[in-house]
């Protein structure tokens, strides 16, 4: 008999099947590999020698990490896609569609006159890997997560694209009390949200659909999210049988007699195989010997707090907590600062319980010896524990940090913070934070990026870390994001490489992300002479060393650096010197309730999810919300250009000053339009059209388009264009205009006056991307406002060939719509004039956002210009201040109106005491590359602060609070030195 054997070898797992000679299966496994991927698959397949010995056997090895280990053994190798297709065809021969879902691969196959194939690129998004993390994150099995989904009453929008990105959706609606249940069910939808918007990219998903991948086997919740989202019935929805391990029975199927041998050669070929290495890119090891690091260790432990006895310690206390994105920590000081108790351990997802059982302990062990006189918290979680348990005090992480550190080293003039998904660096100068910079929504130089490799290679990361120390030649990863880095990693894998040089590299690629992405300093004189590092991710001897080899220099790490915001909290509780604390005391916390439900706020066209906090005695706190109208308080009237320009552009909609009699003409409102939509509803109108635009932007609007997109990097305002679209086909709109405009009105501040592609060419790429477009009648002309006479002859010629209109009356309604244009322009102007008089008259200091004219949409801000507004800053738009000052050169080529608008209006923030600029980004958007570090040295160059807000679909501001009041806290600081 002969026997076929296939081996898929995937990212996170080995599945091996085989065949008997009638195609029957006599056995198969799934595995989890834990990075061992040749030891595995010899070991699979040693368990079924009472099958196979003495037979011959044909083999076929498939998968992502299959690649080396066939060539280390000289077994044939088959492509994925290619073996997952014959199995397909055997089995399921009138399939459509096939989703599958690895560890780290995501794969849509087309089936029809031809195969075609639809496969993410490094973005492990939404794979397994991804739902691994997740799970972490919550404190649950896989199953766990499965059935906690399956009781889910609501979807939370969650960032699909990565785990980084998900995580900071994810993160702050834990720390505000969200259900799991939701929020697991949230993951699921995300996946598929990411999977639908990814991978079909306008190929529209349609007929019979087989679902495989050990995911979607094993996961029903996740079943459930797809099958809902595509709307797919019983017969349209198939999961087959051995659907974990079709890419391994596909690869069985391929098997050529030609290649037959006995199955013991197959299985010593590849034993053989297990020992193969062949590195390429190794690094110098991080100690050398023995000696070295014992004096390193010596040399750390020397940053420690003042001893205390808490056995015996009695007298006043102070309590600090941080309630951070992954852990919860505690501290509980004595009056020298020395540490009475501590605790530093995961939130669980539930940081409300956390600090319950910990005041719990403190009260217990300290009974009436020690007196709380004051308390603070910071960190994500603040908000929640501050009402939950009554403290004293909450202040913003910077502000902790910086406390902690100088106590450690009082001229300290640069602080690096690692915690698990944050980065904070700040500069200090003169005893104030004089720089801050954060992260942005990547986690890649963060203790989660190094948690994440731990837990999936099979250890606790504090092992893990331990692991690398000695390793001889740690492998070269580069300095890459969490997913990117995957692809590395298997890549090291496939060359031989140990789990210990695995360890080392991954130490030394969060050194580098953390220096060259977030600090990105050319050398360590960019940092400081003292420099004070700290986070839980510091506490891991691998990365501190890795660290001072990169900047050539040592730093100072407090032996306490896991707990350095607790600390600073307490000692900022100290010193405020408050005789007593509202803290919750031992009788208050034994009534302690604690319950927790999410809303939908109907208060207005934001509909928050939000989540009700309710303690006892009815006490309640509501997280969640973008404005202050669900907590019953009044709404910030501090002027808000933002929303003024949002309000005056939604409002261009009907009639105007025509008749309508020319019928209706649909406008989606996004990119261009923001800039142009005041000529073009001057200009319809004026013509006698009736403009229909297209509705508010939002989350809904963005799923029923989201099929239709191509490009999963494009940004956001762009993917958004896809549902505006739709939405004006679902209103019955038979006439959609749309124009290309390669160019910008002219302001005499640039070296030209280009619209970034993006916003140029969209409409060439929906038109060609959505089939709806077909049936409706879509003007996607060229036309270039910037030179009037130009666009006046044109124009006439277009619209005197497609409407018959004479071209005189097209001159008109353009001459129209060039002053009704100006007349916005000059209104925001004004109007910025009037913000700053009004914040100067009461005093207030005036944040200017400098973005692009679509930024100001609410769904693509998610709120931003009220959360700075609430803070009693009053804003105001780069455009309401970048025509005071002329042109002037610059260090990069100056040719986007957009961007020229933002380098006048940081130019002119510098002239300016009482203003500060904030720029935002979003994701995707190539240009701004180049952007942010011109207005950086722009800002810098003139004493401001630089602070850049990402935004994408991700829509939680927890980390973007955190970024504006670390501005507000150091704004203070150098008002009160400068006082």
């Amino acid at each position: 008999m002969n026997f076929k054997i296939g081996i898929d070898i995937g990212s996170t797992t080995v599945k091996t099947v085989v065949l008997n000679d009638k195609g029957d299966m006599v056995f198969r496994a799934y595995e989890r590999h834990f990075s061992k991927v040749r030891e595995k698959a010899a070991e699979q397949l040693r368990s079924a020698l009472h099958i196979l010995a003495d037979q011959r056997v044909t083999t076929v090895i498939t998968g992502s990490a299959g690649l080396g280990v066939a060539k280390a053994s000289g077994i044939r190798f088959v492509q994925e896609v290619y073996a997952t297709a014959s199995a397909v065809r055997e089995y399921i021969p009138d399939t459509d569609a096939v989703i599958e879902l690895g560890g780290e691969d995501a794969k849509i196959i087309f089936f029809g006159r031809s195969l075609e194939e639809r496969m993410n690129g490094s973005c492990a998004g939404g794979t397994g890997a991804f739902i691994d993390q997740m799970a972490t994150l919550l404190n649950v099995s896989i199953q766990e997560l499965d059935e906690l989904s399956l009781k889910h009453e609501k979807i939370y929008p969650i960032a699909s694209r990565c785990g980084v990105f998900a995580k900071s959706d994810i993160q702050p609606i834990l720390n505000q009390g969200g259900r799991r249940e939701d929020i697991a069910a949230s993951i699921f939808q995300a996946v598929v949200d990411q999977t639908v918007a990814g991978l079909t990219q306008g190929r529209e998903l349609a007929g019979k659909i087989v679902f495989l991948g050990g995911p979607l086997t094993f996961l029903l919740g996740l079943r459930q999210r797809f099958i809902e989202t595509l709307e797919l019935d019983g017969e349209h929805a198939v999961f087959p049988e051995n659907a974990d391990c079709f890419a391994a029975l596909g690869a069985a199927l391929t098997t050529e007699d030609k290649d037959a041998t006995t199955f013991e050669e197959m299985l010593r070929l590849l034993e053989s195989a297990v020992d193969a290495s062949h590195l390429t890119d190794v690094m110098e090891p991080l100690f050398r010997s023995q000696e070295e690091y014992d004096e390193f260790a010596a040399r750390h432990a020397k940053a420690t707090p003042d001893t205390i006895d808490p056995e015996t310690y009695a007298g006043d206390a102070w309590l600090g907590i941080d309630a951070g994105s992954t852990t919860t920590k505690l501290v509980l000081i004595a009056e020298n600062g020395g540490i009475l108790y501590s605790y530093y351990a995961s939130n669980k997802g539930d940081p409300v319980s956390i600090v319950k059982k910990e005041l719990q302990n403190i009260y217990a062990r300290f009974g009436g010896r020690v007196a709380i006189r004051g308390s603070a918290v910071t960190g994500y979680g603040e908000d929640l524990i501050k009402n939950a348990f009554g403290v004293d005090i909450g202040l913003v992480e910077t502000m902790a940090h910086f406390r902690a550190a100088r106590h450690f080293d009082g001229g300290v003039d640069f602080i690096l913070d690692i915690g698990g998904q944050d980065v904070k660096c700040f500069k200090i100068h003169g005893g104030a934070i004089d720089s801050i910079m954060l992260n942005e929504a990547c986690s890649s130089g963060c203790g989660s990026f190094i948690e994440t490799f731990a837990k999936a290679l099979g250890y606790n990361i504090a092992d893990f870390a331990r692991l690398g120390l000695f390793d001889p030649k740690p492998v070269n990863l580069g300095s890459r994001c969490t997913v990117f880095m995957n692809s590395s990693v298997k890549q090291a894998q496939k060359e031989g490489a140990s789990v210990e040089a695995i360890s080392a590299g991954l130490s030394i690629s969060i050194v580098k992300n953390a220096v060259y992405k977030v600090i990105r300093a050319a050398s360590a004189d960019d940092l400081g002479q003292n420099i004070v590092v700290q986070g839980g991710t510091f506490l891991n001897d691998a990365v501190l060393r890795g660290f001072e080899r990169e900047i050539g220099r040592n730093v100072t790490r407090p032996t306490i650096a896991g707990l350095m915001g607790a600390y600073g909290a307490a000692l900022t509780a100290r010193d405020a010197g408050a005789a007593s604390s509202t803290l919750l005391d031992s009788a208050a916390l034994g009534l302690f309730t604690h319950s927790s439900k999410p809303v939908t706020c109907q208060g207005c066209t934001n509909h928050c999810s939000m989540t009700v906090n309710t303690f006892d005695g009815g006490r309640r706190y509501i997280s969640g919300n973008r404005c202050s109208k669900p907590l019953g308080l009044q709404k910030s009237t501090e002027p808000n250009l933002m929303k003024y320009k949002y309000d005056r552009l939604r409002a261009m909609s009907g009639k105007g000053e025509g008749d309508g009699s020319r019928g209706k003409i649909g406008i989606p409102f996004g990119l261009n339009m923001y800039e142009n939509l005041p000529f073009w509803f001057e200009f319809f109108t004026r013509l006698n059209f009736e403009v229909v635009l297209s509705p508010e932007s939002s989350r809904s609007l963005y799923i029923k388009g989201q099929r239709t997109i191509p490009s999963d990097t494009v940004c956001y305002p762009a993917k958004l264009m896809h549902g505006h679209i739709e939405h004006l086909c679902d209103m019955g709109v038979e006439t959609i205009f749309y124009p290309c405009m390669p160019y910008n009105f002219d302001e005499g501040r640039s070296d030209n006056n280009y619209n970034c592609p993006v916003v140029a060419y969209y409409p060439e790429l929906l038109a060609a991307n959505m089939p709806r477009l077909k049936n409706v009648r879509f003007l996607n002309p060229y036309f270039g406002l910037h030179k009037k006479k130009g666009f006046i002859t044109r124009s006439g010629e277009y619209f005197a060939e497609n409407f018959n209109i004479p071209k005189s009356e097209t001159k008109k309604a353009a001459l129209a719509a060039y002053g009704a244009y100006d007349t916005y322009k000059n209104d925001i102007i004004a109007e910025g004039a009037k913000a700053i008089k009004y914040a100067r008259d009461t005093g207030k200091r005036i944040i200017v956002v400098a973005g692009r004219p679509y930024h100001i949409d609410p769904e693509i801000n998610h709120g931003i210009d009220e959360l700075i507004t609430s803070f009693g800053l009053v804003l105001v738009t780069e455009d309401a201040v970048s025509h005071i000052l002329g042109k002037e050169s610059r260090r990069v080529l100056n040719q986007w109106t957009y961007q020229a608008r933002m380098y006048n209006a940081a130019r002119y923030v510098t002239t300016q005491p009482d203003m500060q600029l904030i720029q935002l980004v979003s994701f995707g958007c190539g240009t701004d590359a180049i952007t942010t570090d011109e207005l950086r040295s722009i800002l810098e160059g003139g004493g401001k602060l630089y602070t850049q807000i990402k935004i994408d679909d991700i829509n939680n501001l927890g980390a973007v609070r955190i970024r504006l009041r670390s501005l507000i806290a150091a704004m203070e600081s150098r008002e009160k030195e400068s006082a």
